[in-house]
């Protein structure tokens, strides 16, 4: 039988407390809900005042009280509502009435109550159960033909089970009325399982101390039954309209369905082929679902056309049919549409069931054509032999509406199937919002808005669980007009605690308001608001979670016009299909966007806030991140001994937080290397080792698995402004560019170099004379190169772009990224000019001194002279002395040639190179040593001091700030 699953029941023992399973012998504990009494109330009385709360009670009950709240329900009173007329002769109670017999049979010794309800939540039959039961029920009104609706009742089993469309469980002091204290009740919602639609409610009630943990699951089994009998019911109704149909169509000379046209009675292209079945039965579907009384045109293939008629039916028992005939359009009366599949025969014809669950297609005989089981619309086949001359042929056959479920099946897949290839396309936030809401709207909505929090936008990992804020941004609304006024993009909302988006976002579950006009807690919103949007004629609302990984990103809101129809039962699959794939999107996008702020941030933290201060070169710098991703782009602008600057530009391999993260590690390295005068050349093959010994792993020659570094590119440039030299060398980095003073643009022919992190290749430097005012162009390859354009294209428009004069380096960058940049780049650009300068002559003072000790006090007058000139005596003394201590051990240690040099740049360099590639090294001399002492005045004496190589000998040189008067 349909019920034999209901079998586990429960024997009460009073002594032990617990509860028997019939079945298993099993026992278990009554407890289903603690006593909180205290506690509960104190949530209730909460509510009631108007705190939003989200603890003491559990959220559906927290949400039904929210809802009872603002319909301004008392707890104390219970309306006393005059008796209804109910329909006790229905579909719905033919349907559960052998269900219910047999569940009173076996809860007769129960203290339980069996009540069953209509859709408007009015008891039609109420059984079973203890009389002391039964006289509290009727105290409480709950008795056949009252309504216990959650709007007249506030919260209880079955007026909350018909508001959340859900099995609900209310126990006790959950109930919203004080009288339904001492009550437990589980109810369930009985659906048409062909529309969807809640039809009524099942529940159990008995007194709380009775509560036991099987009823829930008890009374949605017996559910589950109650459906499948309206199932088998709606069967043997479209069996009855088939029935009738086949008589009237003997009758009338229409027949059922045509057989395959045997040879030689028809042309084959008069024949319809499978495609065109199954253009058909989908046309068909459609009327079945809404009939239409004039006929539908259905284009075939060959140019060929359909015509659809839609003919009422009338079963035995007075049930009301539509049956759709199909027919060629121009056909002669003997060629008429052959819609038998290609499996049927002459002699039998195969009957196709539609829908889901439902046996495997079975043969019948060709007097009994075949239906949908369950009431589906199905293919009505018949042998060969029907009413010959005939032209119209039976597709489908079905009570009105009930076509609908197929059809919003097959609207359904569509849907979804659009949505899965329009939404996430990018791993942008706000575009995958945007991506949703215009794939819902106006297939499915007539108004969709997301709303989320700012977190979200940002990135940021929302919080697990329940307790999203509801404090959130409008992100997207998509709708069929945009002179609504619904809540604008950008708007920031603050939902308010009854507000059907802040129930959505604390229940995590979906919120439908079929009628908005009686949605108290929707129009508290904003009443203003809310009454401009009802006059625009929209009626119906839908609130979905957005959900993903176990996190809540947001909300989505769906509306629909009057016009339109509002939501129903069975569109919550749908959204929240929808909704489900969207949020995966959303959380996708969320998580790009963390890791790309991460990097960004990482890198910009990692890049030169400030460049360094120096007189070499007049510098202005651009960086631009890729638009969807984070690479190693960098420069960096570096003083060095003896007025010179280093100017570089380098680019990572790869992207994101890693790329970022290396490119710190070269800029670090480079400044290093800087710091120790390394020859160009010299300073590139130390950075290729370190990118070869980052790319292993902890042992030689082993590869770091996923986040090796493949490699990188990087020029470097050395602008020494006493000469106006620039020595420069690339390791695979573009070539720079030169603009010359007279406005000529050259691109400059260096040896390209290896890319670093190939190892064991030498770097070749090259020596330009660059004029004063020449603009040295150093950039990435992000500038010249991408998808659209090759290199060679992007460094003519570079060079064309560049040629001319009176620009600033700050104007030089503006017009270069403006003129080869589109506006959303796809790799990073980091751009450096630097316009030169060279050191006046005035400026600069040598001396060539032989290899004589009695130089030493002649270099030292010579000094003091010179800065005296300068205005410079107050650094006289401690020139003095390091002068005379670098020139002393220049001539006893190294060797000819030796010279002193004094620059005045922004400080006084001093240098004193002789022919000696020996080093001297700063050491702390002991009270017995007679020397060691002299480099050690010199360090104190100056503020930087240092060594560096030349291509013959070397030069040690000091840096002393220049008094403020200078």
């Amino acid at each position: 039988m349909f019920y034999t699953g209901l079998g586990k029941v429960w024997r009460r023992s009073a002594r032990s407390g617990t509860a028997r399973d019939t079945h298993s012998g099993r026992e278990w504990s009554t407890v289903v809900v603690p006593d909180e009494k205290r506690g509960i109330d104190a949530a209730r009385e909460r509510v009631l005042a108007g705190e939003a709360i989200r603890a003491g009670a559990r959220s559906q009950i927290i949400a039904s009280w929210q809802r009872c709240a603002l319909l301004g329900l008392e707890t104390s009173v219970l309306p006393d509502l005059p008796e209804q007329e109910v329909d006790v002769e229905g579909r719905l109670m033919h349907a559960a009435a052998p269900v219910l017999d047999w569940l009173g049979n076996q809860l007769i010794a129960e203290p339980v109550s069996i009540i069953l309800t209509d859709a408007r939540a009015r008891v039609l039959r109420r059984t079973a159960g203890s009389s002391a039961l039964h006289s509290h029920l009727d105290r409480v009104h709950l008795a056949p033909g009252l309504p216990f609706s959650e709007q007249v009742a506030g919260t209880n089993g079955i007026g909350t089970t018909l508001q959340d469309r859900r099995p609900r469980l209310v126990v006790g002091n959950e109930h919203f009325a004080d009288r339904l204290h001492a009550f437990a009740c589980a109810g369930t919602p009985i659906r048409n399982p062909l529309s969807g639609e809640v039809e009524g409610i099942l529940d159990l009630t008995c007194f709380r101390d009775d509560v036991n943990s099987r009823m829930l699951p008890l009374v949605q089994r017996a559910g589950a039954a109650i459906q499948q009998r309206l199932l088998e019911d709606a069967g043997r109704r479209e069996q009855e309209l088939l029935d009738a149909f086949l008589c009237a169509a003997r009758t009338n000379g229409v027949s059922a369905a045509a057989g395959r046209t045997q040879p030689g009675t028809a042309r084959t292209d008069e024949v319809v082929g499978l495609r065109d079945l199954v253009t058909l039965q989908a046309r068909a579907g459609e009327l079945l679902a809404s009939p239409e009384a004039a006929p539908v045109r259905v284009p075939l293939e060959h140019g060929r056309v359909a015509i659809l008629r839609c003919r009422p039916v009338t079963g035995a028992s007075g049930e009301r049919g539509v049956a759709v005939l199909a027919s060629l359009e121009g056909s002669p009366r003997e060629h008429s549409i052959d819609v038998t599949p290609p499996a049927a025969s002459a002699s039998e014809a195969l009957t196709i069931r539609v829908g889901e669950g439902l046996a495997a297609p079975q043969r019948s005989r060709a007097a009994h054509p075949g239906t949908g089981e369950g009431g589906r619309p199905a293919a009505a086949a018949a042998p060969s032999g029907g009413t010959a001359g005939s032209d119209e042929r039976l597709l489908l056959i079905g009570e009105p509406g009930i076509g609908r479920v197929a059809l919003l099946a097959r609207q359904r897949l569509e849907l979804l199937y659009e949505a899965s290839i329009s939404i996430g396309t990018t791993l942008d936030v706000p575009r995958t919002a945007h991506e949703l809401a215009d794939t819902a709207v106006p297939r499915f909505a007539d108004f969709a808005a997301v709303d989320l929090p700012e977190s979200v936008l940002r990135g940021d990992e929302p919080a697990p669980g329940r307790g999203m804020p509801v404090d959130l941004r409008r992100v997207t609304l998509s709708g069929v007009r945009t002179d609504s006024h619904l809540y604008p993009v950008g708007r920031h909302i603050r939902f308010a605690p009854y507000a059907p988006q802040a129930r959505c976002l604390t229940t995590l579950e979906p919120v439908l308001e079929q009628d908005l006009s009686n949605a108290p807690g929707w129009i508290a919103q904003d009443v203003e608001r809310t009454e401009q949007i009802l006059d625009e004629g929209i009626t119906s609302m839908y609130c979905v979670p957005l959900q993903a990984r176990g996190v809540v990103l947001g909300v989505v809101t769906l509306y629909r016009v009057q016009e339109r129809g509002a939501f129903a039962e069975d569109d919550l699959s749908l959204v929240a299909d929808l909704v489900r794939r969207a949020a995966v999107c959303i959380d996708n996008a969320r998580r790009y966007t963390r890791e790309h702020t991460v990097a960004l941030a990482l890198q910009r933290s990692l890049l030169p806030r400030d460049l360094p201060q120096q007189c070499a070169v007049d510098v202005a710098h651009r960086y631009l991140p890729a638009q969807t991703r984070v690479s190693g782009d960098w420069y960096d602008v570096i003083p060095l001994s003896g007025a010179r600057v280093a100017l570089v530009v380098g680019d990572v391999v790869g992207h994101g937080v890693h790329a970022a993260a290396t490119m710190g590690l070269l800029r670090t390295a480079v400044h290093n290397f800087s710091a120790l005068d390394l020859p160009t050349e010299e300073l590139l093959s130390q950075l290729d080792d370190l990118v070869v010994r980052l790319s292993r792993g902890d042992q030689p020659g082993e590869t770091v698995q996923g986040e090796g570094i493949v490699g990188a590119t990087c020029l470097y440039a050395v602008y020494d402004p006493t000469d106006g030299v620039c020595t420069m060398a690339r390791a695979g980095h573009p070539p720079p560019a030169l603009v010359l003073p007279d406005g000529s643009v050259e691109l400059m022919d260096l040896p390209p170099g290896p890319p670093l992190g190939l190892g064991g290749f030498p770097f070749e430097t090259v020596d330009v004379q660059l004029p004063e005012g020449s603009q040295l162009v150093l950039y990435t390859d992000g500038l010249v190169e991408d998808r659209r354009r090759d290199v060679d294209s992007g460094l003519g428009r570079l060079r064309d772009t560049l040629t001319g004069t009176g620009r600033s380096p700050d104007e030089i960058c503006d017009r270069v990224l403006t003129s080869l940049l589109p506006d959303h780049t796809t790799d990073d650009v980091a751009l450096l000019v630097a316009r030169t300068h060279t050191l006046d002559a005035r400026h600069i003072a040598r001396w060539d001194l032989p290899c004589d000790p009695a130089m030493v006090s002649t270099v030292r007058a010579a000094v003091l002279d010179q800065l005296d000139q300068w205005g410079l005596a107050d650094l006289g003394f401690s020139t003095e002395l390091v002068v005379s201590e670098l020139v002393t051990n220049a001539i006893r240690y190294g060797g000819e040639p030796i010279q002193v040099r004094l620059l005045r740049d922004r400080t006084l360099v001093c240098e004193v190179s002789d022919g000696s590639n020996t080093s001297p090294r700063l050491r702390r001399a002991r009270s017995t040593d007679e020397g060691g002492r002299g480099l050690f005045l010199v360090a104190q004496l100056a503020d930087h001091w240092g060594t560096r190589y030349a291509a013959r000998g070397k030069v040690i040189w000091t840096e002393q700030p220049l008094p403020a008067a200078a």
